[in-house]
């Protein structure tokens, strides 16, 4: 690692000689997180633990930066910034939920109090304004419509002519908040990246430029320009387990699958340390997902009992419940052990969309191994939680879990004798799913719809129609496991069968 780091050294431990135990955040802090220069109107003696809140949240150390932004407080009360920062920490824009019921009137408090306090600085204002259409009416107004409304005031807020560097970032990671999934032109995700370029160029060592244009290229269609990001971000921010982790996205994409694991043991070494458990299981989902993509199937294992022997896990907590949840499932189900599959449990207490993949991942491992029936109520209940999540506006989450029932649905009419059926009702899920971009707390699907259609192919001895699936599938996922081998195997039977 580089030497010549730039890092804000906090004033952390002088505080934690005077402040009260429970003031104090419980994890270690990270102190390696870049540069931030973020100039606020607030007692110069707190400029540089502001820069170094920002900094953390940057990186998605949300728990740590609302610490440092009370620390700012403490030492400032006269300073509306540190209240913005706060209330910021509680808005977790490409996480799922963005924004968690208990935390709304928290955040509105700490932006009733920056304006309360007020701001000369007519920059401030509109930052602490913007965020307050966030957590604004929240109880009358779509979260859709309200991030909408953030997006159009951040646009403003970094309009043409601003010398406001951390007004472009914040606006640049506000689009990719609002880039529907649905849209495969990417059209937001690339004016965030040609907002982002040009200061990546200017402040190489600035944690949130990279961050924030990993995600801006964590798709199919951009993916290798972000090689570059994926490979500075780690070395800006080291001490963050975030930081550490994200690379990983475009690694993922890539099938560079030695790389994600170097990525995400690092990344998980960190967030124990830290105490992180979400970020922790998050780098092993992704860990388990490229060591079954290298066939490092043990090592795979491995992860998996320690997952299972975890206890007291938050599942309500959706970072936490989808990969403890999505770790076991993928390894029965991609190494097609279709008994364990079948037994898989749905999870307490997790959310819908979650228990969806466990569901899935149980209707697959029946119909597979013969119980078709049984593999029926299992479609039936895919589609209760289908109904239940879109009638609560998560239509994102309601569409996935349609691509999982028909998945199952495929494979049960293909048990049944209708071929033709299983395939279209495959297809249909494939294309679907096609169509519609990942959310970043997964590394994919547990295997892809494309994938499943080349092997439903397979079975039906249609090797050259196959071919085509699994060509098609290694352009969305390059370098799995399963479609190369399934690529390979179609290929030489559609040569056998050429031949004869």
């Amino acid at each position: 690692m580089s030497h010549l780091w730039r890092i804000f050294l906090s004033p952390l431990f002088v505080f934690s000689l005077s402040l009260p135990a429970q003031q104090i955040h419980i994890h270690s802090v990270p102190e390696k997180l870049g540069t931030v220069s973020f100039p606020i109107s607030c007692l110069p003696a707190v400029q540089q633990q502001f820069n170094r809140a920002v900094a953390l949240l940057h990186s998605f150390a949300y728990e740590a930066a609302e610490g440092a932004f009370h620390q700012v407080a403490a030492q400032d009360p006269q300073c509306a910034m540190a209240h913005w920062g706060i209330a910021m920490t509680h808005f977790h824009q490409l996480w799922d939920p963005p924004l968690s019921p208990p935390a709304i009137p928290i955040a509105h408090r700490e932006l009733e109090q920056a304006r309360a306090i007020g701001t000369s600085a007519e920059h401030e204002r509109k930052f602490i304004d913007a965020l307050g259409l966030i957590y604004g009416d929240s109880s009358t107004i779509s979260y859709g419509a309200r991030l909408s409304s953030y997006e159009h005031a951040m646009s403003n807020l970094a309009g043409e002519g601003t010398k406001d560097s951390e007004a472009k970032v914040f606006y640049a990671l506000a689009l990719l908040a609002n880039a529907s999934p649905a849209d495969k032109s990417h059209e937001k995700q690339k004016r965030a990246a040609g907002l982002l370029e040009p200061l990546y160029r200017a402040q190489p060592q600035h944690p949130g430029i990279p961050h924030y244009l990993i995600h801006a290229y964590d798709n199919a269609e951009l993916a290798p320009r972000g090689l570059a990001a994926a490979k500075a971000y780690a070395e800006i921010a080291p001490s963050a387990p975030h930081a550490l982790h994200m690379p990983s996205h475009i690694f993922t994409r890539l099938g560079l699958w030695e790389s994600s694991i170097s990525s995400n043991l690092a990344a998980r070494k960190a967030a124990r340390q830290q105490g992180d458990k979400g970020e922790e299981l998050h780098a092993m989902d992704y860990l388990v997902y490229a060591y079954l993509q290298s066939g490092r199937d043990r090592e795979a294992a491995d992860l998996v009992r320690e997952v299972q022997n975890i206890s007291g896990l938050k599942m309500v907590d959706f970072k936490v419940a989808y990969g403890a949840t999505a770790i076991p499932i993928r390894y029965a189900v991609e190494r097609g052990q279709w008994l364990e599959a079948a037994k898989i449990a749905s999870p307490a207490d997790a959310p819908l969309h979650v228990a969806a993949i466990a569901t899935w991942a149980r209707g697959l491992g029946l119909v597979r191994s013969g119980r078709v029936a049984e593999a029926r109520v299992e479609v039936n209940e895919l589609r209760q939680i289908e109904t239940s999540l879109r009638t609560s506006g998560r239509d994102y989450w309601a569409t996935q879990t349609r691509i999982l029932s028909r998945e199952v649905m495929a494979w049960s009419a293909n048990a049944d004798g209708k071929g033709d059926e299983a395939v279209a009702l495959m297809r249909e899920a494939a294309d679907e799913e096609d169509a519609i971009e990942k959310l970043p707390v997964t590394p994919g699907p547990i295997v892809p719809g494309r994938e499943q259609l080349g092997y439903l192919l397979l079975e039906q001895n249609k090797a050259g129609m196959a071919v085509k699936e699994f060509e098609t599938a290694l352009l969305f996922a390059p370098g799995r496991r399963g479609a190369l081998t399934g690529a390979s195997r179609a290929a030489e039977l559609a040569r056998r069968a050429a031949i004869q």
